[in-house]
């Protein structure tokens, strides 16, 4: 009996050694984005900020609301659009990993006056898990991974055996 329980306790540390080797089991920071607000200033009609400079997978939203004329934000290209001029918006794009440069944006009622502003996307190295998109983005969400991340999945395993091998050695204590 005292044999038995010294090896389920040399079970249990060799578990827990295998968990602490393993690193940090998939569970690492990824990389961070930031997302950059750019506003309406309706008594001059101009974007706030008119220059914004961001990396690529970071977000550029637009959001107004209760503005006295309707206001929209497009894309010279065509890479984003809000749609049609609103008074109440809030309208997000995400950047590709394979997206930068410069974009010239402007809100279709009000170009005439000036209403324009532009955007730098800084070139950065994408994630590890990050897979390449043969297509230009023109929505404002990214893609969801198909791929099953295996490593959580494999935690949870280590957690539960050494969870039933704890039970056990108290059971025969």
């Amino acid at each position: 009996m005292l044999q038995e329980l010294t090896y389920m306790r040399a079970a249990i540390a060799i578990t827990v050694l295998l968990l602490v080797l393993q690193g940090n089991l998939g569970l690492e920071p990824e990389q961070e984005t930031e997302t950059y607000v750019v506003t309406v200033d309706s008594t001059n009609l101009r974007f706030n900020p008119s220059t914004v400079t961001l990396n690529e997978g970071d977000t550029l939203r637009f959001v107004w609301g209760g503005q006295a004329l309707p206001h929209n934000s497009v894309e010279e290209n065509g890479v984003f659009d809000s749609g049609d001029p609103e008074r109440d918006l809030d309208f997000g794009h995400v950047f590709d990993y394979d997206s930068a440069g410069t974009y010239n944006f402007f809100c279709e009622p009000h170009e005439s006056v000036g209403m324009l502003g532009s955007v730098t996307v800084l070139d950065v190295e994408a994630p590890m898990d990050d897979q390449p998109s043969n297509s230009t983005n023109t929505s404002s969400s990214q893609s969801m991974e198909t791929a099953m991340n295996w490593e959580p999945v494999y935690a949870v395993g280590l957690i539960v055996l050494f969870s039933a091998a704890t039970w056990r050695a108290r059971i025969y204590d």
